[in-house]
């Protein structure tokens, strides 16, 4: 059996709801479509709290991660974190980011392409907006902090989900889109990009 080439690589995004209500939907796509990826699968929609809970667990090691990654952003800004219990920050975490992802409307897309992986979450930028690159989604459009976030009580504005591995995308894909969501289909561009 022949692999599968690499331009049919998918990635999950989610803009967020900040990113709707800021009306950057467009420019979002636009960074996507300008760089040569395929837009294979997108719908809006209000996510229920279950839904945006079980996409951020779907990782059994989410809590972990993400409870140790987020104690280390706190004292690299020297900040004392609320907790030193990373299950007990993470699930903190995972409440706000329930009711920020569930507060407005989101747009769920799958995009394709060569390495798209590792294309988008180097257009979108780092976590925190207010360390991300100039040039990045997140470092051009918003001025959000860990330190900012923390003294309202809720979780980071960032625009934008994607997912961080080709396995974490697969998983993420499953869990928002059925098969015959998703597209398959040809573009001009596809030759120019991936021909030989």
């Amino acid at each position: 059996m022949q692999p599968t080439h690499q331009s049919q690589e998918k990635t999950l995004v989610i803009i967020k709801p900040d990113g709707i209500q800021r009306n950057l939907v467009g420019e979002i796509l636009s960074r996507y479509e300008r760089i040569g990826l395929k837009l294979v699968a997108m719908k809006m929609m209000v996510a229920t709290p279950e839904l945006v809970r079980n996409h951020y667990t779907l990782d059994a090691g989410w809590f972990k991660a993400t409870g140790e990654k987020s104690i280390n952003a706190f004292i690299d800004k020297g900040m004392e974190p609320p907790t030193h219990n990373p299950i007990e920050l993470a699930e903190n975490v995972l409440g706000k980011l329930v009711t920020y992802m569930t507060s407005g409307p989101i747009i769920v897309m799958v995009w394709q392409g060569a390495h798209v992986v590792k294309i988008v979450r180097k257009i979108i930028g780092g976590t925190e907006p207010l360390t991300s690159d100039v040039g990045t989604i997140r470092g051009d459009y918003v001025l959000d902090s860990y330190e900012l976030s923390s003294n309202d009580g809720r979780c980071v504005r960032n625009l934008v989900h994607a997912s961080g591995s080709v396995s974490e995308a697969n998983n993420e894909i499953k869990h928002w889109f059925t098969d015959n969501e998703i597209m398959d289909y040809k573009l001009i561009g596809d030759i120019v990009l991936y021909g030989v």
